[in-house]
């Protein structure tokens, strides 16, 4: 088996090519809780690593109990570390719950 490495991602093993070809766009799907505000900071986390998303591009499905809210935000990724950084930065942020 070969070993892991942390560096690209969980399922990224050392040797093994990016399956991705940048620049290209990337859905990213977030969850946190339904407040009101949620949206828009999420929306400013991405512009802070991907300064051409438009936030009126944000998709938005709250979760069937109401309690959630899930965002798809659709960026220009231009390279796998840029990826990761952004994936890092959301999945710390105290109101996210998941980052996919």
């Amino acid at each position: 088996m070969k070993p892991v490495d942390r560096t690209h991602g969980p399922t990224q093993t050392i040797g093994t090519p990016d399956l991705l070809s940048f620049p290209c766009e990337f859905p990213i799907k977030i969850m946190g809780p339904a407040v009101a505000d949620f949206a828009d900071v999420i929306s400013a986390v991405v512009r802070t690593h991907c300064p051409d998303f438009d936030p009126a591009t944000l998709v938005q499905r709250p979760s069937r109990a109401g309690n959630y809210l899930g965002l798809t935000a659709t960026i220009q990724a231009i390279s796998r570390e840029h990826l990761d950084t952004l994936y890092r930065a959301l999945s710390s942020h105290p109101m996210v719950r998941v980052v996919l």
